[in-house]
């Protein structure tokens, strides 16, 4: 999504960009195309090494001919780098997406391909883009090149991202919340990584705590056909307050309807993006103390232990008994933070000063 955001504020702009998927095309990728980007697939198998595609991939760099090659995340990092020096020793710059690499929770191959990384980031890469501090000490232990690394974070668009009245009546509305109900969410894939056991364990224990509260749960695979979600459900008794989503493009809407926003993952975020969203529509956020989670929410929200679920009830709750009064000063002051540090027009210049500082020659 953050390439995305990149591509449709116009770094670069749409007739200078080739975006290029190891895999399919996928929704983001025919997203950017209704930009106006191409976008190739080279159709590999997930978990699968091919040669072939790397071949491929170096043939249409020497055809396009780039001023530089970003490439986003592990395997495109390593497939991406070798193709661009096998193209001609273009200009290369990775991109850091994930702060953690536990091996209970990761891919084999991802782990090895991420060590191979860092063997090779002294060579390979010019520059390395890290969407997060956590992920740059992360990496920097397994031994990326420190000196290359810098942060840039992820951006949001704070006119599309924004309170609304009308949203939050529109969607209570459409789901049959009364005005007075609390409102407590998640917008996230389900994922082990996105942890909606800890969610749904945390729900049911607010739900007896405070009588009447209502959830919704959005994103891919967060529907009714999800046989596992609607068993955690039955068991803490909370169906019946349940919005279950699955992928919506009215996020913004829907984050706007929120009294609280939960992010409980278990690992290996980077810059959480739905924290971030949350807070630009003045949603205050509980978080798990993963990624940079804690430096984006500041004071406006509260932090965590990953796996809690009567820490995260517990900081959920606190929440939503705060004062009239005290809960406009912390939405105001969650939007604020955004604003000031994150609003996707301060990060699209900080990469086009990262891609600009790359292409100018060197003293000398």
């Amino acid at each position: 999504m953050m390439l995305y955001k990149l591509l449709a504020h116009g770094v670069p702009s749409v007739d200078q960009a080739n975006v290029v998927s190891l895999t399919d095309v996928g929704t983001v990728g025919e997203r950017i195309r209704e930009l106006g980007v191409s976008v190739t697939a080279l159709g590999m198998r997930r978990g699968r090494p091919d040669p072939r595609a790397l071949w491929r991939l170096a043939a249409l760099l020497r055809r396009v001919r780039p001023d530089l090659v970003q490439t986003w995340m592990y395997h495109a990092d390593l497939v991406g780098g070798v193709a661009a020096k096998l193209a001609g020793r273009l200009p290369v710059a990775w991109g850091i997406r994930q702060s953690n690499l536990h091996p209970a929770h990761s891919e084999r191959t991802t782990i090895w391909t991420a060590r191979a990384c860092a063997l090779l980031s002294r060579w390979v890469p010019d520059r390395i883009v890290s969407c997060s501090t956590a992920a740059r000490t992360i990496h920097e232990a397994l031994g990326y090149d420190r000196n290359k690394i810098e942060v840039i974070p992820n951006g949001f668009d704070t006119e599309v991202f924004r309170p609304s009245t009308e949203a939050r009546g529109r969607v209570r509305a459409e789901l049959k919340i009364a005005e007075g109900t609390p409102v407590v969410g998640i917008v996230a894939r389900f994922d082990p990584q996105k942890d909606h056991r800890t969610f749904i364990r945390a729900a049911g224990r607010l739900r007896r705590r405070l009588g009447r509260v209502d959830f919704i749960l959005c994103g891919g695979g967060v529907d009714e056909s999800n046989a596992t979600l609607r068993d955690w459900m039955d068991q803490e008794a909370i169906g019946d307050c349940c919005h279950v989503l699955g992928e919506r493009a009215d996020v913004p809407q829907l984050l706007a309807a929120m009294d609280v926003a939960v992010l409980c993952s278990a690992y290996g975020e980077g810059f959480p993006n739905a924290v971030g969203e949350a807070m630009a529509c003045g949603v205050p956020c509980v978080c798990t103390d993963v990624g940079d989670a804690a430096a984006i929410v500041g004071d406006t929200g509260a932090i965590v232990s990953p796996g809690d679920a009567d820490a995260l009830a517990d900081a959920v709750r606190r929440l939503l008994a705060e004062s009239g009064e005290a809960r406009t000063a912390r939405s105001a002051g969650a939007r604020g933070r955004i604003i000031d540090g994150y609003c996707i027009e301060d990060i699209v210049a900080q990469y086009r000063n990262f891609y600009e500082g790359m292409l100018r020659p060197s003293p000398g």
